[in-house]
């Protein structure tokens, strides 16, 4: 596979290039250079500077927001037509199809991940904003009869927010992004975008796609920065009326403390501990490479990851077997290079993180099944690690990874309470995964497992479905009606005639 690698050189030089360019804030229709000493990012494939973001404080968080509020009260965007929204928003989608590669290889060499995989991650981030331009001219209330005396027509709309705080994470920042942004756009809202300081760079690059769209000045700005300041800065601002954040459920729960003064709307799109159930009559050749990729695919950095493994007694070793000899052939090394299929962690922090987990599973007696380890050299990289007779008291199987760390247990087919009881021993609740011919079990795991996303045979995102979690998985949900509804308020209306 190095001639795909080598047939890529020319993207990623340009990508290179473009990532190399100062950059500055996006604020009111304008780029915006600052004078505060840059933040470096960090290529975590081979831990080299590729470039400077300016860091943002609270008086650019404050201009943002306020070009956020003027251009929302404007006529230009706030008597838009519904279908010049969607014109609009279907005009991003355009660009970012003509630029897919580019983007793609600015999203390998900012994020770590294999360009395949950046490929179709920027698919999907064209694919979400054309559903959801499809809901500007859709979002509507209904007429509902009314029973108080007199002559009434009673009806209800669905009005726009606001002012949209958008802040993302680092580990599909492309993708996530355009699913916000879309939604909330299409919503009416005006947003200020912060993007993750680890991986901010395709966010950079989308403003100055919404800048070509046609979008009007003010109505999507971008803030670089730390979470820290500029993520706080944001969250706090009284002219903020919406937050929609992706990221840990520790950060997550100071963002609603922080909402509680003024009662911002929030919604919260935090960490999983997910369940993957294979049963003994699965059909292996699919479940296999599934449920390997559900937890190795991103390299683990995916918050639905399938990071808890229940397998049928009959089918255990068998099972087992095929997954250790799929993670063995797993290529480990820098997304640009072919044949890759894990990149690195994002960070140096985030590897020894990783690696210290692995160290728990071992002293509280796991048996490492396979990896474990990190591979000599530059780049913050572990190799695809499954670890046998784990127990739900271990930290392993109860805490949140973030890594390609996968802990196995065993059950016994029959009891569909017992088994749903075990997968929903987690204070998270994001996503579960079912593997099984049976419809009974199908039907009955769907049922009783506590998630608010089930997949049974089978994996993947649907943008017209909703996602979000139960417990501290968050609060909220995107994707789907639901996503878009998310950015409106309800309103009534009586008309006495």
């Amino acid at each position: 596979m190095a001639e795909a690698g080598e047939a890529w050189s020319p993207v990623f030089e340009r990508a290179r290039a473009r990532i190399a360019q100062p950059h500055g804030h996006f604020i009111g229709g304008r780029w915006q250079a600052q004078d505060a000493p840059p933040i470096a990012v960090i290529n975590p494939a081979d831990e080299q500077c590729i470039g400077e973001i300016a860091a943002g404080t609270a008086r650019e968080i404050d201009a943002a927001v306020t070009a956020a509020r003027a251009a929302f009260e404007r006529p230009e965007w706030r008597d838009m037509p519904a279908a010049r929204r969607e014109s609009l928003l279907l005009n991003l989608a355009a660009l970012i199809e003509a630029e897919q590669d580019e983007i793609a290889a600015i999203e390998t060499l900012d994020n770590g991940m294999p360009f395949p995989n950046a490929r179709g991650a920027v698919g999907a981030a064209i694919s979400v904003i054309r559903y959801n331009a499809g809901w500007a001219r859709r979002l509507g209330g209904e007429t509902v009869p009314v029973s108080v005396p007199g002559n009434w027509h009673g009806y209800t709309t669905r009005d726009p927010l606001g002012v949209a705080a958008l802040i993302v994470p680092w580990n599909a920042p492309f993708a996530i992004t355009c699913a916000k942004l879309s939604a909330a756009l299409a919503a009416g809202c005006t947003v200020v975008l912060k993007p993750a300081e680890l991986a901010p760079m395709s966010g950079l690059r989308l403003a100055e796609l919404v800048e070509a769209a046609g979008f009007p000045a003010g109505s999507v700005n971008v803030v670089t920065g730390l979470g820290a300041e500029a993520g706080a800065a944001l969250v706090a601002h009284p002219g903020v009326d919406k937050i929609s954040f992706t990221g840990s459920t520790e950060t997550g729960q100071g963002i609603l403390r922080a909402s509680v003064a003024d009662l911002k709307r929030v919604s919260l799109e935090l960490g999983g501990k997910s369940a993957s159930i294979v049963f003994a009559d699965a059909d292996l050749e699919k479940a296999v490479p599934a449920v390997a990729m559900g937890i190795f695919g991103n390299s683990g950095q995916v918050c639905a990851a399938g990071s808890r493994l229940f397998v049928a007694d009959a089918i255990f070793d068998r099972l087992m077997a095929a997954l250790a000899e799929f993670a063995d052939r797993l290529t480990v090394g820098p997304g640009w290079q072919g044949g890759v299929a894990l990149g690195p962690l994002i960070s140096q922090r985030q590897r020894e993180r990783v690696l210290g987990y692995i160290d728990a599973g071992l002293r509280e007696g796991a048996s490492l099944l396979t990896g474990g380890s990190a591979p000599e050299g530059a780049g913050y990289f572990v190799r695809p690690t499954i670890f046998v007779d784990a127990r739900a008291d271990m930290r392993i199987v109860c805490e949140e990874i973030f890594g390609p760390v996968l802990s196995v247990m065993r059950f016994s087919d029959g009891d569909f309470d017992a088994l749903a009881c075990r997968a929903n021993d987690s204070i998270y609740g994001l996503s579960a995964y079912v593997w099984t011919r049976d419809l009974t079990a199908a039907h009955a795991m769907a049922k009783r497992l506590r998630a608010g996303s089930v997949k049974v045979n089978g994996a993947g995102m649907e943008f017209a479905l909703p996602f979000g979690g139960f417990r501290q998985s968050g609060l909220g949900r995107e994707n789907g009606r639901a996503g878009v509804e998310a950015f409106t308020e309800t309103k009534a209306v009586m008309i006495g005639y």
